[in-house]
């Protein structure tokens, strides 16, 4: 795919930081003892069709492990997060999107750059600068997750609290996607204060086009950002300045949320897959006969049944405009792309266990119990399924590149794959 590969450092392997580091913050890159990258797709120059191997240490500049390798299925930026909570982003900075002040102007980041965001606010640090601690103000902090969207980004910290950063909205396109209340855009990491006012931790976000959607630690689902289409869950079209509460999901513990560009779905803990937002391309898997109307869309949760009637889901994935699901059994469902309106079982995966997927654009990589990948989908010349050619595949396929190799975890963009591997 259109792979976002990071700039090999020196043989020093000091990792970039947004800022001149000083010796006590950079890393001298070792191998990680769990943690090779392989990845599909290309730098925009270079096509790699079958996955290329990286060298941790190299790439990174890090004395550390990965613990996710994050690529966003909307756009063509990665980022990583390492064993520690640290965090290193690059690709596309388009609208700022990868939260590096000093790189504003840089529209693609070649080059792994070190995301912070500070551990505290201005007034919490008057505050507590008040009581002696004159060091608070430089303290890191550790993330749980980051999301990269196609114009605005979103990560999460381990202590619960929600940064998002990039394009804010506009009359146009809609407002609201950051969640700050004001609709303005930012190029820094902005904490989102009313989850704060609130007391609502979040443990995931899924980052869409023009929308955003949050899941907090009590499984409280939350929508802000763009109204059309019904992104918001509501049954209202109006844009939303906050995040509040999809309200016909109230009363259910929600486990997963995730999003396509412009849709939703979430899985509760009784394995039902809830869906809103649009389904011109039947995203939704709510079925609708041949074909979709290209302004069809679903304002409220609609549960995705079909073929997945009394089968339990436990986890599911979105890309650009199709999703998939795995039950309990390891069986693989997927629906969307103008491929299939509703679930459709992946007969060729009927010989193992699948338990892991990922949805890219219009594409989906699986990870089995044995630590194997298969992939299917439109390599749109990209190389991004790994199977030595940029054709299409119709059918789950193994990746012979892979066959030597035990994944762990699996990541798809727009146009680019990663695995980590042990």
């Amino acid at each position: 795919g259109t792979l976002p590969l990071p700039t090999v450092v020196d043989e020093e392997g000091l990792l970039i930081e947004s800022q001149t580091p000083s010796e006590g913050d950079k890393a001298v890159a070792q191998p990680a003892s769990k943690g090779l990258v392989l990845s599909s797709g290309s730098d925009r120059v270079q096509v790699f069709d079958t996955p290329a191997e990286m060298d941790v240490g190299k790439a990174f500049g890090a004395e550390k492990e990965i613990a996710q390798y994050i690529c966003s299925p909307l756009s063509s930026s990665s980022a990583v997060i390492f064993n520690d909570g640290s965090c290193a982003v690059w690709g596309d900075n388009s609208n700022g999107k990868l939260g590096l002040p000093n790189q504003t102007d840089t529209k693609f980041v070649t080059t792994p750059t070190k995301f912070q965001v500070p551990t505290v606010m201005e007034d919490e640090v008057n505050s507590m600068k008040g009581n002696n601690n004159d060091n608070v103000a430089t303290k890191g902090i550790g993330f749980r997750t980051i999301r990269l969207g196609s114009r605005f980004s979103a990560a999460v910290t381990t202590a619960g609290d929600l940064f998002t950063y990039g394009f804010g909205g506009s009359v146009l396109d809609g407002m609201g996607m950051l969640g700050h209340g004001d609709g303005e855009s930012y190029t820094t990491p902005k904490r989102v204060e009313s989850l704060i006012e609130d007391g609502c931790a979040v443990d995931d976000v899924a980052v869409s086009d023009l929308h955003m959607t949050v899941l907090t630690t009590e499984g409280e689902v939350l929508t802000t950002g763009s109204g059309s289409y019904g992104r918001l869950g509501n049954l209202e079209s109006a844009d939303q300045l906050f995040l509040e509460p999809v309200e016909l999901l109230g009363g259910m513990n929600t486990l997963q949320v995730v999003g396509g560009h412009a849709f939703s779905l979430v899985l509760t803990d009784d394995g039902m897959i809830h869906g809103w937002g649009r389904n011109d391309k039947g995203q939704l898997g709510t079925g609708g006969g041949m074909m979709v109307d290209m302004y069809a869309m679903n304002e409220l949760p609609t549960p995705i049944e079909g073929y997945l009637e009394n089968n339990k889901v436990v986890k599911i994935a979105a890309g650009h405009s199709h999703a998939a699901a795995i039950t309990e059994s390891g069986e693989l469902y997927t629906w969307g792309s103008n491929q299939h309106l509703e679930p459709q079982l992946m007969t060729q995966l009927l010989h193992t266990k699948c338990v892991d997927v990922k949805c890219g654009m219009d594409y989906t990589v699986i990870l089995d119990h044995f630590g194997q990948l298969y992939s299917f989908g439109q390599g749109k010349k990209t190389g991004v399924l790994g199977q030595a050619s940029t054709k299409s595949v119709s059918v789950a396929t193994l990746v012979e590149g892979m066959t030597h190799k035990t994944a762990v975890s699996i990541s798809a963009g727009m146009s680019h794959f990663a695995c980590l591997v042990e």
